[in-house]
């Protein structure tokens, strides 16, 4: 009596994981900070969870959505102001908390400037600026219309620092722009001539801090719009 035979799987590797937004978003985010948001297609997504781009379309329907996702996913962790906080410190700290998650993203940042996110992360962090902006006395409509400008301030700055230190990574060289303005004759460029030791002194910190801080007060003072 011959032995019995085992039954062999013909399946030359194990079942697939099911797929997900989640899962997808995970992925993408994997790959955003291993390699950068260059790289994260829907191709390349679909080839790494297994599958094929069209699957990927029924949890994402678009590139925009994807990015806005891989955003809240970066904001899931972001640090409130704690309670007490003086409004304007604890937006200046919210929105440095915020540019600093896109700063090291900035093509992601490039991206959000034309983005409307509308994840949870994203509304936590809206809602929160908002509490801090009428804690501080500022009027509803001027709260909801400078919190747009204050996020766009805080977004372009990261796209803008985060180029900026890429390209300064590539190059090792000061900026033409900066080099151009210092040796700019005082008597063709008198302002930049009275100005220069200024142009390009302080901290990015200090700057950031001190644009936030100027909003902040501007949308304070300013009229109501629409009146």
């Amino acid at each position: 009596m011959s032995p019995r035979r085992v039954p062999v799987s013909r399946r030359d590797r194990p079942a697939k994981p099911p797929l997900s937004r989640a899962g997808v978003v995970s992925m993408a985010l994997h790959i955003m900070r291993e390699e950068g948001l260059e790289r994260v297609t829907m191709r390349r997504l679909a080839a790494e969870l297994d599958t094929g781009p069209a699957s990927l379309y029924v949890y994402l329907h678009n590139t925009a959505e994807l990015h806005g996702a891989l955003l809240d996913e970066l904001l899931f962790g972001l640090a409130l102001p704690l309670p007490g906080t003086e409004w304007r410190d604890g937006a200046v700290e919210l929105l440095s908390a915020y540019t600093a998650i896109l700063h090291g993203q900035p093509s992601l940042a490039r991206s959000v400037l034309t983005l409307r996110p509308s994840g949870p992360n994203y509304l936590r962090l809206v809602d929160e600026l908002l509490g801090l902006l009428l804690a501080g006395g500022v009027p509803v409509r001027q709260a909801a219309w400078g919190v747009d400008l204050l996020l766009q301030l805080a977004t372009a700055t990261a796209a803008e620092q985060g180029t900026r230190d890429e390209s300064a990574e590539a190059d090792g060289e000061v900026s033409l722009q900066t080099q151009s303005v210092r040796e700019a004759p005082e008597d063709a460029y008198p302002n930049l001539g009275r100005t220069r030791d200024e142009l390009f002194s302080g901290t990015v910190e200090q700057r950031q801090r001190w644009a936030f801080e100027a909003l902040l007060n501007g949308i304070a003072g300013a009229p109501t719009p629409g009146h």
